[in-house]
């Protein structure tokens, strides 16, 4: 092959091979949901405040969620009731850590959310004059409460 020809060959190899979509490495989504969990588990014992959206302030429920999954690279709504719309449902059957859970403690609405960790236990921003902490899915409060899951996660 002459080498104008090889030359030319190459450069319309090289630029095929880059005007695709950029290709999901796998293992991307595990890397996004340990960084998730990582700075989750960094926030154990942040006060609770209302409105909290930083380890600085404090959080309140959504805005844990929002600040670890903006951490990771995600974007997420604020409160627990647009995070519950806007992610993907998941059965508890296939929760994953990483995984939102969603939970109506007054009435009918989704009002409180937490973050998956994996063997039935979850993190959450609890209620005022706490801290963000661990909880079990199976402890009868959350059994009653738990209204479903979502995921942001791919």
């Amino acid at each position: 092959m002459p080498p104008s020809l090889a030359g030319l060959l190459f450069a319309v190899v090289l630029l095929v091979g880059c005007s695709g979509a950029p290709v999901r490495q796998h293992g991307d989504d595990g890397a996004m949901r340990e960084r998730l969990l990582t700075v989750a588990m960094g926030q154990l014992g942040t006060p609770y405040r209302y409105g909290g959206r930083s380890p600085r302030e404090g959080f309140d429920c959504s805005g844990l969620v929002q600040y670890t999954h903006r951490q990771a690279g995600i974007d997420v709504p604020r409160t627990a009731r647009d995070q519950y719309k806007a992610s993907r449902p998941v059965s508890r059957r296939q929760l994953r850590p990483g995984d939102l859970v969603f939970f109506r403690i007054d009435g009918r609405r989704v009002s409180h959310v937490g973050i998956y960790l994996g063997d039935g236990r979850f993190i959450h921003a609890p209620s005022s004059g706490r801290k963000v902490t661990t909880a079990r899915l199976d402890d009868p409060y959350w059994r009653r409460h738990y209204t479903g899951a979502g995921r942001f996660v791919p």
